[in-house]
């Protein structure tokens, strides 16, 4: 089981270009609501920003995205909203998934599948075996996720795991059975919709993400909205606990 060192245990190399951005998309009732269109209109739009943003990060060889659709919290909505999302899940993953597949993009599911409907469960993993050996872009899809979840189900997996290192755990062995162990941890962090939280997304993971945020409700996130969190990613100075003259140093004998 392969899995990437956390950048709490060693220093990633730094390199102009995120490898791996992970996005909250809100703000698609908001911006359903300012056109006097129901919520779903928001979700539906927010589809093909969904679709923009990957072809984006195609564009720009960037390695990993992963996308917040559905929080564990996401439940506490309306009825008939979680049953539009699930239902646009199904048409999204239908729809897509060969043309994912036909530019060798890689998708992935994370999340408790339990609370799903057969019919949802069975197009998931239909789609994961579809792309499984492409070895483009992975785009892993959070949907019934939660980061204290994924923190309590990786305990659970290493401690059935390894019951004889109980009290001896250290990070690496937590990390193999996170959700996200095939992934680097994210450089950048993307909320769009204005609200400055990471809503309980990836908690372990975004230890060390630099975080953007920014007012553009997620179906206006086009590529020029994009282009301006890479740009503030690049501004940024990524230390991992060094000073700024040890990160100097490094980029000068580099």
């Amino acid at each position: 089981m392969a899995f990437f060192s956390s950048a709490t245990k060693s220093i990633p190399i730094g390199t102009d270009m995120p490898q791996h951005i992970a996005v909250i998309m809100d703000g698609n009732g908001r911006w359903a609501r300012k056109r006097f269109l129901p919520r779903v209109a928001g979700h539906k739009r927010g589809m093909d920003a969904v679709l923009e943003l990957v072809k984006a990060c195609v564009d720009h060889n960037i390695a990993y995205l992963t996308l917040f659709a559905f929080s564990s919290e996401n439940w506490r909505r309306p009825a008939d909203e979680v049953s539009f999302l699930m239902s646009l899940f199904i048409q999204g993953l239908k729809r897509e998934v060969a043309k994912l597949h036909e530019n060798n993009i890689k998708l992935v599911l994370i999340g408790d599948r339990t609370r799903f409907n057969a019919e949802l469960i069975d197009q998931i993993e239909l789609s994961e075996r579809l792309t499984a050996n492409n070895t483009g872009l992975t785009l892993s899809i959070a949907a019934n996720y939660g980061g204290r979840w994924d923190i309590l189900q990786a305990v659970n997996k290493m401690h059935r795991a390894m019951p004889s290192h109980a009290g001896d755990f250290d990070e690496e062995h937590l990390a193999a059975h996170l959700a996200m162990h095939y992934a680097p941890e994210p450089d950048l962090f993307i909320r769009t919709g204005g609200e400055k939280r990471i809503s309980n997304f990836m908690l372990w993971q975004l230890a060390y993400t630099e975080l953007y945020f920014t007012d553009t409700l997620w179906p206006d996130f086009d590529e020029s909205a994009f282009n301006l969190a890479l740009a503030s990613y690049q501004n940024r100075e990524r230390r991992f606990g060094r000073t700024s003259e040890q990160v100097s140093d490094v980029a000068s004998n580099n």
